[in-house]
């Protein structure tokens, strides 16, 4: 059942990365068959159906509590089976819309139960258990990629393993994968009544077809060849106006012993042609009028035998997953009449319909450039293959040097254009050309008009436009005085941008530079079109520079420049003043995304300007204004603006706004502001503490939900604001929110939760409200920033001493070590600094660590790092292991002491504060103190008490005391005058400060007695 779910079953991408099954024939068919398998489960197989799943199958359900009957027991929203696993827990558990099951018994009455909800059901389940055979039977039994070998490990330990269940549990995977075959057949045939030829597919067969063809004997045939050279970007040869009919291809065979056969390829499949002479498709085939495939073609015969052999064989060669592939060609084509018929169209009509067609494509446009119409312009537009050849192979300008390294370049999908079915509108689109390049003024506004109404939304008619060669009309149309062309160019530029392929086309054509000029325009719906199409383009990093170096972010901070901002009541006037802002703000918005324009909308004055419209209570403007903040808000320049010019008492008041979208900006705005203190005092004098907690409540939208979570983690580095979240349950509502969210959110979540387990009473609500089990869960992922969050959470946890027996209970100190082997040093560190505070409170410390195998050669040898962070926790996690005296012999036998030493030339404070700590408590062991001496660690040492930092002080001075019981210590010591510096801190408020440096003092002073004794007698 899992690999029928991994490679048949149709998945859908979701945000959170789990996806859901889509509606479709297939994936109804697959849930009925395993719903029909699991109703007949439990009286087939009474035995099996009586097995314990290792862990529930838990998914959430559409049925309530009152269609369980005899055999429940239900307690207000709380219903659980009265059949009970040998744990006393029941088989079946609903609690809120939470549903557990545990055996087929109970997934066969449910079904019973759910009548016509079942489909719902099994749907939601396997939603929810991607591999259900794991939660069934175990991890052992999982669906892996490649070779299966759980069959061959399951029947050896079944002869090696007398346990009953061992046996039952391999009749069980048996059942299912069983199942699992089934289904994969099952769906094996209803892909193959679906699928067409495509492009590909006759390539591939060509070019077998090729290895086999040549002037040799043993050849199959003399040659293969396709009637043109020209590939279209969907993978077709055939013309545009020929592949709305699905054709793909033509193809010119020469066998040895019979004329050339001239064939077609279609997506309905392969057809000979009804000619055989040397000049193509002659009088027998008219590319203009539409094919009637039942009575022009018959159906390909092949020539030979052995060619029939490959042919049949094809997709053997190169289809390898049977699931998403059709192996055979005869399983791609549909039947069709073999009739073949007299010719439709002669040769004079053919040759007509030709010159007619060459001439559409290269006629001059005529546009007047005045009203008067004394005066036209010329303009040429290229054959639609030659802007073809021009583009296909540099959509993207890898070459040219940018200082945006940082941001990706957009993309553009070359997918398979609209499918070679292409529907009418394609064909409608044609003919429209024709009047919009070769007419006057009104017969171009007319076509203009017309080729609106058309679904320019639909790719098929954005690829169209640009197939045809209208993309170069409508840019050049850009370029006239002529008003009503103008706009209504940019009315349909306006739409088609929203395609991938056509921003780049447009960005190639030269037309960004045509708009940004039309922002000079006095005409302000032709200033609003322009603005909003250049925000549709500016998506990619070409594009987005071409508008800087071209003057366009000055002129679009100009059309922010209103008198009408903040007014609640409109004139018409005013009205069209703030469209023409907002359509400004949306083209900032795109070309924000660059670190250059950034630097450029500051220059021209654009930060008081959005400062005044963020004043305003209209949404429309609103959302772009803050969209375009919150994407500069990552420089400091824009972060410092948007504190002191009053901006966050506004982001604050539209985090309360009805619009979602504009919460979101708010919120993400905050999140990337309140690095600094100030701005997070701010967010809580301005009362934006609470809105963001009560945000928390819309789970749904996970946007929405990232944005909330990051700017209630980053407002918790303030001690102050804490206090507040604790007040508006916060704490409650971010525990509640750990299972079940994308990464992205889970990162700002944990982020949040380490920072609020700063206060011992949030730790103690974290650990009632069962906030502990999912965050030492979540140390066994692979995201990094959210290893580095949650390592500092279980860390804080860990603190207490109630919570530490759960994080032990619960294996999370091993999870913990076992990422210090994690290649990211911020891991390595976070994990070290965790570590520590679990050592301190752990019950049985020692044995717990030296319970990790090979657990303390690797905190040693990660001294050995160049991060100064990963250098200070570990010299802390030191600390706090060398209290114990077996593991400090044994960390001594792993070489800790000369790895310290070697440390110690260092001027981070941080670092000598905690190596200082690690020497002090290593000195315990053996002759680790005469070591440290001979490892040179002295001297550099004494030079820490010069150090601003009273913390370095405390532990370089009870280091030095420690190490002064060795004699030879005491006079490295005194060659580097020590004693001054410790005499200073012996008057220190300090009390262990005063003891320590005291302490070293006099065991100097009792050398050098005991030396003149030995001298003088």
């Amino acid at each position: 059942m899992g690999a029928a779910l991994a490679r048949a079953a149709q998945w859908t991408a979701a945000g959170s990365g789990t996806g859901t099954l889509e509606i479709t024939p297939l994936n109804e068919s697959l849930l009925n068959q395993i719903i029909k398998f699991v109703e007949d489960f439990s009286t087939r197989h009474p035995r099996e159906a009586a097995f314990v799943f290792r862990e529930p199958l838990e998914w959430k359900t559409q049925l309530g509590c009152s269609v369980f009957g005899e055999g429940y027991e239900i307690n207000e929203a709380t219903v659980q089976s009265e059949a009970k696993g040998k744990d006393g827990q029941p088989l079946l558990l609903l609690m809120a819309s939470t549903l557990r099951v545990r055996s087929f018994d109970q997934l066969s009455s449910l079904l019973q139960i759910a009548m016509e909800k079942k489909l719902k059901e099994a749907q939601a389940c396997l939603e929810a258990n991607r591999d259900p055979i794991v939660k069934i039977l175990g991890p052992e039994y999982g669906t892996v990629e490649g070779e299966d070998m759980s069959m061959l490990h399951l029947l050896d330990k079944v002869k090696k393993d007398d346990d009953p269940e061992t046996e039952l549990k391999m009749k069980i995977f048996l059942l299912l994968h069983q199942l699992d075959l089934q289904l994969l057949n099952s769906s094996l045939k209803h892909i193959s009544e679906d699928i067409r030829l495509n492009p590909a597919a006759i390539n591939n067969e060509v070019n077998l077809l090729k290895n086999f063809s040549g002037k040799g004997e043993d050849t199959v045939l003399e040659s293969l060849e396709y009637t043109s050279d020209y590939t279209f970007s969907n993978g077709c040869r055939a013309p545009p106006w020929r592949q709305v009919h699905g054709e793909i291809c033509y193809l010119v065979i020469k066998p040895h012993d019979t004329d050339p056969l001239y064939i077609t390829c279609s997506t309905a499949g392969v057809f000979l042609n009804g000619v055989s002479n040397n000049k193509g498709f002659h009088g027998e085939y008219n590319f203009f009028k539409e094919p009637t495939y039942e009575k022009n073609y018959q159906r390909m015969e092949v020539v030979d035998a052995k060619v029939s052999g490959q042919s049949q064989n094809l997709y053997d060669f190169t289809e390898k997953n049977v699931c998403e592939k059709v192996k055979s060609s005869a399983a791609r084509r549909r039947s069709i009449d073999k009739k073949k018929l007299e010719p439709s169209m002669n040769d004079k009509a053919a040759k007509k319909d030709t010159e007619e067609e060459g001439r559409s494509s290269t006629v001059s446009l005529k546009i007047k450039k005045k009203a008067s119409g004394i005066s036209s312009e010329s303009v040429k537009i290229q054959p639609a293959s030659k802007w073809y050849g021009k583009t296909s192979g540099r959509f993207e300008d890898v070459s040219e040097s940018s200082s945006e390294t940082e941001e990706d370049e957009e993309q553009p999908v070359r997918h398979q254009e609209g499918n070679t079915d292409l529907p009418s509108e394609y064909w409608g689109i044609q003919k429209l050309a024709k009047y919009l390049k070769g007419g006057n003024p009104t017969a171009t506004v007319i076509a203009l008009c017309s080729m609106r109404d058309f679904n320019l939304a639909q790719e098929t008619c954005q690829l169209a436009i640009r197939d045809i060669g209208c993309l170069e009309v409508l840019i050049n149309l850009l370029d006239t005085e002529e008003i009503k062309c103008q706009i209504g160019s940019l009315k349909i530029l306006k739409e088609i941008s929203q395609n991938t392929l056509i921003r780049h086309a447009i960005a190639d054509l030269g037309g960004l530079q045509i708009m940004v000029k039309i922002l000079d325009s006095p005409d302000k719906d032709l200033k609003c079109l322009a603005a909003e199409t250049i925000a549709n383009v500016a998506r990619f990093k070409r594009a987005r520079r071409t508008v800087r170096q071209h003057g366009g972010i000055k002129r679009l901070v100009g059309l922010l420049e209103c008198i009408s901002v903040g007014s609640t009541s409109l004139t018409p006037y005013q009205a069209k003043d703030t469209e023409i802002a907002r359509c400004g703000a949306l083209a900032l918005w795109s070309c924000s995304k660059s670190i250059k324009n950034k630097e450029a909308i500051r220059k021209a004055g654009g930060i008081p300007l959005l400062a005044r419209w963020l004043k305003c209570s209209h949404a429309n403007i609103l959302t772009p204004v803050v969209g375009t903040l919150q994407e500069c808000a990552s420089e400091p320049s824009y972060r410092l603006a948007i504190r002191t010019e009053g901006m966050i008492e506004n982001l604050v008041k539209n985090l309360s706004s009805e619009h979602e979208e504009l919460q979101m900006h708010c919120a993400s705005a905050i999140f990337k502001c309140a690095e600094d203190k100030e701005t997070r005092d701010l967010v809580r004098q301005h009362g934006g503490l609470q809105p963001l907690s009560v945000l928390l409540g819309n789970s749904e939208n996970k946007q929405l939900l990232a944005a909330v979570t990051g700017a209630i983690w980053k407002c918790a580095m303030s001690g102050e604001n804490v206090s507040k979240f604790r007040e508006y349950k916060a704490v409650e509502a971010l525990v509640g929110l750990l299972t079940d969210q994308p990464e992205g959110v889970l990162v700002n979540i944990v982020g949040a939760l380490g920072e609020c387990c700063q206060e011992p009473i949030n730790r103690t609500i974290i650990r009632k409200c069962g906030g502990i089990p999912p965050l030492v869960k979540l140390l066994a992922g692979t995201d990094q920033a959210l290893l580095v969050n949650v390592t500092k959470a279980v860390g804080a946890c860990a603190t207490e001493p109630e919570n530490m027996m759960i994080i032990d209970r619960l294996d999370g100190v091993r999870l913990l070590w076992s990422l210090l082997k994690n290649p990211n040093p911020d891991v390595q560190a976070s994990a070290a600094w965790a570590i520590c505070p679990c050592i301190e409170n752990a019950k049985d410390a020692g044995e717990m660590v030296r319970s990790f195998v090979g657990g303390l050669e690797l905190i040693v040898n990660l001294l050995k790092s160049k991060n100064k962070e990963v250098l200070a926790s570990v010299c802390a996690a030191i600390t706090n292991i060398a209290k114990d005296e077996e593991n400090l012999a044994v960390i001594t036998d792993h070489g800790v002491v000369p790895l310290l030493s070697k440390l110690a030339n260092t001027n981070n404070d941080k670092l000598r504060r905690h190596l200082a700590e690690a020497i002090s408590h290593c000195c315990m062991w053996g002759s680790n103190r005469v070591t440290f001496g001979e490892t040179k660690a002295i001297a550099p040492l004494v030079r820490y008490l010069k150090s601003n930092d009273p913390s370095v002080h405390r532990a370089t001075a009870q280091a030095l005391y420690q190490l002064s019981e060795d004699p030879n210590n005491c006079i490295t010591m005194h060659e580097n005058r020590v004693v001054k510096l410790l005499l200073a801190m012996v008057g220190s408020t300090d009390e262990i400060l005063q003891e320590a440096a005291a302490g070293c003092i006099a065991n100097i002073r009792r050398l050098a007695l005991a030396t003149e004794k030995a001298k003088y007698g």
